[in-house]
């Protein structure tokens, strides 16, 4: 996420984070630097002259004179920015309404809105232990109201039924009375989109949003489609009292212009990012956090709450145990630490909220290190309960018979159980709690002894491509 705007504002605040004194000239030289960044981004021109001028403002001022480090004090100002440009902190859905709380989510076609209905409908479920409604009121698409409905079977809301020979109006007040009868604590509103902003559109919505009067209005936007963004943005919230902004595929954008500029618009908070095509692939929007990682500094909060919520905690003690007593870590273990990085969104994913880790998840998607995990743990289901706990018992024909079930090479197979042998030794060095050699273990197995603890994936060290 926001690899490109990452990568070139580390790259200049660099050269500026490691003065020890500042002066007008590399301030300019260091903000030039930071503007080109920003508009290759995609940033809006007018966000990146207030955004520069702020830094320079409070960088010339006595705050940095003043500082221990002024480097590192002008990196400071600038996260500190970076996070008041997006909206200082994550501002939640007003649901204190009486129910049903009416949510209208409007947005050009192909932001992912109807997919974004889905996943707020789970968000609110699980998270917010909310009862929730979904209507499309997309006359235009019926498959639009199709796809909402599968969307809503799987994220267990419930749906209200619609048809393309019914007024969107009447769908609306139809879905109102239903959600009163059932009881429902918030009802989510799909609306229309089209490929480009027309009248037509503005004045159904508007005509919607009388009928509704819902008490969170959100805007939802393709983080990808730049600086359109801003034009689109700023046509939605003059014709309607926009309460918010969900931004969508941002993990397929490297530029991040869109998390910037919207925001700064718009002047209404950004509420959630979409992170991925899964129903579960919605984050609230944490400014502070998005900031820390467009600089390098990681999002470890958000890395914390992933693990709180993700991970099996019966599992990772009873592996936390075993490392303890010194008994041995099998290929059962080593499949469930697979399958517990698979559901944090993989090691790209995970290596990207942690400081300093960047440039590892960008070659982490690179080398396609998901799909590698995705073969080991295929290897490993392909073998018995007993070859699982003993790999000892491995001989030729049991190898044959272990490659054919998972589709797989007897060289990769061969891979696995180096890797496996590796982190068994790691563990071991963990017996009593052992961490500092645990670490060192860990370092050996990235070239040049760098931090991480992924188990290799080919000839000891990382994968193909993956650190080179």
């Amino acid at each position: 996420m926001f690899e490109n705007l990452s990568e070139r504002l580390t790259r200049s605040l660099k050269k500026i984070s490691g003065k020890a004194r500042l002066n007008h000239d590399n301030i300019q030289e260091a903000l030039r630097d930071v503007r080109k960044a920003l508009l290759e981004a995609d940033v809006a021109l007018p966000v990146v002259k207030e955004f520069t001028n702020h830094v320079r403002k409070r960088a010339l001022g006595v705050e940095v004179n003043r500082a221990l480090n002024p480097g590192q004090q002008f990196l400071k100002i600038v996260e500190t920015e970076l996070t008041q440009l997006m909206g200082e902190a994550n501002e939640k859905l007003n649901l204190a309404a009486q129910p049903p709380a009416i949510v209208l989510m409007a947005g050009l076609q192909g932001a992912g809105k109807t997919t974004t209905v889905a996943k707020l409908g789970r968000f609110l479920r699980e998270k917010e232990k909310k009862k929730v409604m979904v209507v499309s009121v997309d006359v235009y698409r019926p498959a639009a109201i199709k796809q909402l409905e599968t969307l809503a079977a799987e994220v267990e809301v419930e749906f209200f039924p619609s048809s393309a020979d019914q007024k969107p109006t009447e769908i609306a007040k139809a879905a109102v009375a239903h959600a009163k009868k059932l009881h429902i604590d918030v009802l989510l509103v799909d609306t229309a989109g089209r490929l480009h902003i027309d009248d037509a559109l503005m004045e159904e919505i508007q005509g919607l949003h009388k009928v509704l009067n819902p008490v969170e209005t959100l805007f939802v936007i393709d983080a990808m489609i730049g600086q359109d963004a801003v034009n689109t943005a700023k046509a939605f919230d003059d014709a309607l009292p926009l309460t918010g902004v969900i931004l969508t595929k941002t993990d397929g954008d490297a530029r991040g212009g869109a998390a910037l500029s919207v925001r700064q618009i718009t002047g209404k908070p950004i509420k959630f990012m979409g992170v991925g095509e899964k129903t579960d692939a919605l984050e609230p929007f944490h400014p502070d956090r998005i900031a820390s990682r467009i600089l390098g500094m990681g999002d470890v909060m958000s890395l914390i709450e992933q693990a709180e919520q993700t991970i099996d905690r019966d599992k990772a003690e009873k592996l936390a145990k075993k490392v303890h007593e010194g008994k041995r870590f099998d290929l059962e273990d080593l499949r469930d630490q697979l399958q517990q990085m698979q559901n944090m969104g993989g090691m790209a994913s995970m290596l990207e909220k942690l400081p300093g880790m960047g440039n590892m998840a960008q070659m982490a998607e690179k080398a396609n290190v998901n799909s590698q995990f995705k073969q080991m743990d295929a290897i490993i289901g392909s073998m018995t309960p007993a070859e699982r706990r003993n790999p000892d018992l491995l001989n030729g024909s049991r190898k044959r018979r272990i490659t054919l079930g998972s589709g797989t090479q007897i060289q990769d197979l061969n891979r696995l159980l180096k890797q496996h042998k590796q982190m068994s030794k790691m563990m071991k060095k963990m017996k009593g709690g052992g961490l500092q050699k645990m670490m060192r273990g860990m370092g050996g197995m990235f070239p040049g002894g760098g931090p991480g603890g992924m188990p290799p994936t080919g000839g000891g060290g990382l994968p193909p491509g993956f650190g080179s």
